[in-house]
């Protein structure tokens, strides 16, 4: 076959990858070639082991059929971005969790195949990123162009310029020192600082950047920097509805375990007589939408807390007390039930 004749049986792959049954007519459409030609290339594949199945009829035409091993894949950027991000959450034991050696062996596999310049900018991101928890939520997904390229700066340690939209829906540009990327909660951040590197540390959602620009120059990321740290604190005391502010009798360990670390921010201890040594009551800051779950996440606690604010929290408080104790008195032997 001609370099031409094989672009375009592998484009014809491509699109019965796709799924589903194509016609002769849009794949000769799609193609650029005709109807005839078509057939040959079907013929071409199926010359190379790859099951092409020919669906006769009115609405017939060509589909992949199971095979008994798996056809060469036709990847977009986009495609391959998540495959091996997929495959990153897996060695790392998120859903459906493989084991390392078969995700790297994988993963090798991907980047063989793929573009030099593609490989490279997939190495970078999987260089540079920081996953904190599995997702909880569905985020919009930042656009895969947008998220190689800030990996590159972040790996070079380049400055960038792009165009941001915040929360209000208002846009401005902005010139960052991009210090590192973390996958959380389903959304991707950008963490990092002025291009002067001094001032307050930032970060910024990924699925709001737009029109990146690597800038000329170079920078070093402070010593100790932990990007997804940076993140969790940064979410954990973004501006909410509700600003609660707790002292529970406990250590900070304890409490980190159970404290939604995006939303949380755990003090030291503080000890009884005012010295700072030993556990005492720990400070605990929650930024919330509602307050109508905080209740049941300290009950479940199980350790003494004073609310300072919200004075709301106090009367939801009671009110959880209140129920749970009609629940306990409750007699399981008669139809009555709590008010």
């Amino acid at each position: 076959m001609t370099t031409s004749t094989t672009a375009r049986v592998l484009a014809l792959l491509e699109i019965l990858q796709g799924g589903g049954i194509r016609t002769v007519p849009e794949l000769a459409a799609r193609l650029g070639v005709d109807e005839r030609t078509v057939r040959r290339y079907a013929g071409h594949l199926l010359d190379l082991d790859i099951p092409v199945d020919a669906v006769r009829g009115r609405y017939g035409g060509y589909r992949l059929a199971p095979g008994y091993r798996m056809p060469p894949l036709m990847l977009t950027d986009e495609e391959a971005l998540a495959v091996l991000l997929g495959l990153l959450a897996g060695q790392r034991g998120g859903p459906g969790a493989v084991s390392a050696a078969a995700g790297e062996s994988a993963a090798a596999k991907v980047r063989r195949v793929l573009p030099v310049a593609l490989r490279r900018r997939l190495e970078a991101l999987l260089e540079t990123a920081d996953f904190t928890d599995r997702p909880r939520t569905t985020g919009a997904p930042p656009e895969a162009a947008v998220l190689l390229e800030l990996a590159e700066a972040v790996r070079r340690r380049r400055p960038v310029a792009f165009a941001y939209t915040d929360r209000e829906g208002s846009g401005s540009a902005r010139t960052v020192l991009p210090y590192g990327l973390v996958a959380h909660s389903g959304r991707w951040y950008l963490t990092g600082a002025g291009r002067d590197g001094g001032g307050e540390m930032r970060i910024f959602r990924l699925d709001r950047i737009s029109s990146v620009r690597v800038l000329s120059g170079s920078f070093e990321v402070p010593d100790g920097f932990d990007p997804a740290a940076t993140v969790l604190d940064h979410l954990a005391r973004a501006p909410w509805k509700h600003d609660v502010s707790l002292r529970v009798r406990s250590s900070v360990e304890h409490l980190r375990e159970r404290l939604p670390a995006g939303i949380a921010a755990v003090s030291g201890a503080e000890s009884d007589d005012g010295s700072g040594a030993g556990s005492g009551w720990v400070r605990v800051r929650i930024r919330a939408e509602r307050l109508d779950w905080i209740p049941p996440v300290l009950a479940a606690l199980d350790r003494p807390f004073v609310i300072e604010r919200p004075a709301a929290l106090r009367d939801l408080v009671r009110a959880l007390a209140r129920r749970l104790g009609s629940y306990a008195d409750t007699d399981a032997a008669t139809d009555e039930q709590p008010s």
